[in-house]
């Protein structure tokens, strides 16, 4: 997750934190740091997490070698419990042609890694979506600039890393991520162009470039092809767990495979893609075809969900095809033989994307918001957005309180149009509102029942039109305050 430095903002370390702090510190004081590790919950939380899929990845790609552990990654910020909204990571077998390495390369204070190298075979496709932020940062320059260049053609590797932005520092910024990307080509013979770059963290700091430089021998001579979990990990920034998704599908009798990655749980508003997400596919297509899925699944997934209605000045998503797996080459979107493909990759998208949500900082409750009866899609998304991101509403959520009168506050105020009289509201399968007033049949005791679940789904029809949209969202507590307050510490 990105972030403005803390003096740009006004929060304070809570006093439970820095007691916390201060006996984590006299503890680290008097045990070894090996058994400091061992006792924090979070760290121990994630690695398992980690561990499994991993595990579970090394064992299917090399049955042999299963009682041997797979690498654990190392998690995110220490001390942040895992959300309670966390799902396990997936089984993520190889997807051919490409290669993933992670490296500890010092970003952060604390022990952890924090860069990822993903390596693709010649020939590899991509292509990306960017965030719409006005202030973008250097790595998004430079993608945007050398997919330009070559076309999104014959793309080699992606380097990534995390505790550094590398956003809004000028000219200094953007000769660091070039100093990154020629150093990587020099290594792996090939063009500038066709390195792709990421980061994520603190915003306003110039990107190291040669703590970069110093580890790219040793993430070349770890590459591999199962480690897809220590991949997911190395990215995380306030993420309590590392997110992942796999699916496999058929084109013209040729099984393919797609595995995505996702890194964000805060500043998480993205109208273009996610905090971060790399997709790669074994399957052959070209870059457009790439593009116009890419762009056409990113509205009903990444460009709907919102944790705090901020939107990072690093957002990216880039998608691979390394065309390993043996298909027919395609070459137009509209290609019968996508269909399975295309469902597949919404897939993969879509659960990247709530699990984005899974994490928000903070969050105890994932929440769906459906609009219908709009006048537009456009109108349907505004309002949905509007609900899903009000604090008003968000705060209802947290504190398990059907407030239907917030809701109502939130249609109104985005001035779309409406039909007072005819507004209804729901949450899940029970009418709060009809006819622009309380629903008759509305049950305080089974309202609150429901509320109490972790999962809620809010649907509002505004009574003017067709249009439809959903957004997802979670609620706003206290652990959003005390993780921002505290990020750049």
């Amino acid at each position: 997750m990105t972030r403005t430095p803390t003096s740009q903002k006004t929060g304070k370390t809570p006093a439970a934190s820095r007691i916390t702090q201060r006996a984590a510190e006299g503890l680290a004081g008097g045990l070894a740091g090996g058994l400091e590790r061992a006792l924090d919950p979070f760290t121990s939380a994630v690695k398992r997490a980690v561990q499994t899929g991993a595990d579970a990845v090394a064992n299917l790609a090399h049955p042999a070698e299963a009682e041997t552990p797979a690498r654990a990654a190392a998690p995110g910020k220490p001390g942040l419990a895992v959300s309670p909204l966390a799902v396990p990571f997936p089984v993520m077998p190889p997807v051919a042609g490409v290669q993933l390495s992670t490296v500890q390369s010092g970003f952060y204070r604390h022990e952890r890694k924090d860069t990822l190298l993903m390596k693709f075979a010649e020939g590899t496709t991509c292509a990306g979506v960017f965030t719409r932020h006005t202030i973008g940062s250097a790595p998004v320059d430079w993608c945007k600039k050398q997919l330009d260049a070559n076309g999104g053609s014959d793309v080699r590797a992606l380097v990534c890393n995390a505790g550094c932005a590398n956003a809004f520092t000028g000219k200094q910024g953007a000769d660091a991520a070039r100093r990154t990307a020629s150093a990587l080509s020099r290594r792996i013979d090939c063009r500038q162009r066709d390195i792709m770059l990421a980061s994520t963290g603190v915003i306003g700091v110039v990107l190291d470039d040669s703590k970069i430089a110093a580890k790219l021998f040793d993430l070349e001579k770890d590459l591999r092809a199962d480690a897809w979990a220590e991949a997911a990990a190395t990215i995380m920034t306030t993420d309590t767990f590392p997110k992942g998704a796999a699916e496999t599908a058929v084109i013209d009798g040729v099984t393919v495979r797609i595995n995505g990655i996702a890194k964000g749980s805060g500043m998480i508003a993205p109208d273009m893609a996610t905090m971060l997400a790399f997709i790669a596919t074994d399957a052959t297509l070209s870059p457009g075809v790439l593009q116009a899925l890419l762009a056409l699944f990113t509205r009903t997934t990444f460009n709907s969900v919102t944790v705090d209605g901020d939107t990072s000045t690093n957002d990216t998503c880039l998608l691979f095809a390394t065309g390993a797996a043996g298909a027919p080459k395609i070459s137009r979107a509209g290609d019968k033989r996508l269909a399975d493909f295309k469902a597949k990759l919404e897939k993969v998208m879509h659960s990247l994307a709530t699990q984005l949500i899974r994490d928000g900082e903070g969050a105890t409750k994932f929440v769906k918001v459906n609009v219908t009866g709009a006048s537009s899609p456009a109108s349907a998304r505004k309002i949905a957005k509007s609900i899903a991101e009000s604090p008003l509403v968000k705060t209802a959520f947290a504190g398990e309180d059907a407030n239907w009168g917030r809701i109502v506050m939130a249609v109104g105020k985005t001035e779309e149009p409406v039909d007072r009289d005819r507004i209804a509201i729901r949450f899940g399968d029970l009418v709060a509102a009809e006819h622009g007033a309380v629903a008759r049949t509305y049950d305080e005791a089974a309202m609150s029942a429901y509320m109490k679940k972790p999962e809620l789904e809010v649907s509002v029809d505004v009574g003017v039109g067709r249009a439809t949209a959903h957004v997802y969202t979670c609620d706003l507590t206290h652990g959003y305050i005390s993780i921002n307050g505290d990020y750049r510490s």
